[in-house]
C-alpha cells in the first residue's frame, strides 16, 4: 500500500515562504511521476506543479511560474514544493499525488485523472 504523507502547511503573510514536503512510503519512489494539487474554498482541485520520475523535467501552472519550485529527492523518498512570494490567493489545501509511470519515462503528468495515489493535504494560508 502506497502513503503520501504531505507537511509543511501553514498560516503566513503575502510574501512570505513556505517550503511542502510530500513523503511517499510502500513502494518504490522513483517509480512515480509526482504531482502537487490544491484546491481552495468552492473551486475545483487544480495542477499546481508536477515532476517525472528522475525530476529531470517538471511543469507548472502560469499562476505560479517563477514563484513555486517543485522538486523531488528520490534518495529520500521525498518530493518538495517551494513556494516563495505567497499571495493571498495561493491559499488553498495543497496535496500531492503520484502515479506509477514506466521505466525512464520523463513524462510529468498535469490532469488529477492521471494519477494512482493521494495524500490528505495540507492546509496553506496566506493573510494580506
Amino acid at each position: 500500500q502506497v502513503q503520501l504523507v504531505e507537511s509543511g502547511g501553514g498560516l503566513v503573510q503575502a510574501g512570505d515562504s513556505l517550503r511542502l514536503s510530500c513523503v511517499v512510503s510502500g513502494r518504490t519512489f522513483n517509480r512515480y511521476a509526482m504531482g502537487w494539487f490544491r484546491q481552495a474554498p468552492g473551486k475545483a482541485r487544480e495542477i499546481v506543479a508536477a515532476i517525472s520520475l528522475s525530476g529531470a523535467t517538471t511543469g507548472s501552472a502560469n499562476s505560479v511560474k517563477g514563484r513555486f519550485t517543485i522538486s523531488r529527492d528520490n534518495a529520500k523518498n521525498t518530493m518538495y514544493l517551494q513556494m516563495n512570494s505567497l499571495k493571498v490567493e495561493d491559499t488553498a489545501v495543497y496535496y500531492c499525488a503520484a502515479k506509477t509511470g514506466a521505466l525512464a519515462s520523463e513524462n510529468y503528468y498535469i490532469n488529477s485523472n492521471s494519477y494512482d495515489y493521494w495524500g490528505q493535504g495540507t492546509q496553506v494560508t496566506v493573510s494580506s
